[in-house]
């Protein structure tokens, strides 16, 4: 195995493990100050990676993907324990904790293109943050149990507490389906280029304004 090929995937793992942290630290962040304790009672409050891996979904399964050349590359972190009863306003609040951690995936695709204007000499790593970012968002955005797109959907439609349980059992299976199905695989690629042109258009723009 080449030390390139080898040094390439660590770079993925590392911006995954970082991905992932900034991801799991949005939610428990805006839960925080939104009136909920739970987050930060079981220290989850933080940006170390420690607080926020989960052994499988950040650990064995992305190395897993990285070096058996799966052609596709995913993690997940564990799930922030929120409590709505905390929540002054339980559906609204619910919405904007469900969907920090996406944004902190959309901050990531921002500062990668800072990198990318900016810092040439770092356009590898550039690159990967967003495209790896660009993946995550993709996927957060999908309604399947475990990922932040059903439990934005699930207060939406007022899901009750017995079906998400149900559903709940089932998400990574129907994960580990569609990412084999190679219609669902070609869309997911179709909408993570579009992300990532869309902030390279970003980086083109910002350097272009000091040119």
């Amino acid at each position: 195995m080449e030390i390139a090929f080898i040094a390439k995937n660590l770079l993925w793992f590392f911006l995954l493990l970082i991905s992932l942290s900034i991801h799991e630290w949005g939610h428990a962040f805006v839960a925080d100050k939104l009136g909920d304790p739970t987050p930060r009672s079981l220290g989850r409050v933080t940006l170390n990676p420690l607080a926020h891996a989960d052994l499988f979904g950040t650990i064995i399964f992305p190395l897993l993907c990285i070096f058996m050349s799966s052609g596709i590359l995913f993690g997940w972190g564990r799930p922030v324990p929120i409590d709505i009863r905390n929540f002054k306003r339980p559906e609204l609040y619910t919405i904007l904790a469900g969907s920090a951690g996406f944004l902190g995936n959309l901050l990531l695709c921002l500062i990668a293109s800072f990198v990318l204007a900016f810092g040439q000499k770092y356009y590898l790593i550039g690159y990967s943050l967003l495209e790896l970012n660009a993946l995550l968002i993709a996927f957060n955005l999908l309604p399947i149990p475990g990922l932040d797109g059903f439990y934005l959907v699930r207060y939406l439609t007022k899901m009750s507490d017995a079906t998400v349980e149900f559903l709940s059992h089932w998400g990574f299976f129907i994960l580990l389906i569609l990412i084999n199905v190679p219609m669902f695989r070609a869309l997911l690629s179709f909408f993570i280029q579009k992300i990532v042109v869309v902030f390279i258009q970003i980086s083109v723009f910002m350097h272009g304004l000091l040119a």
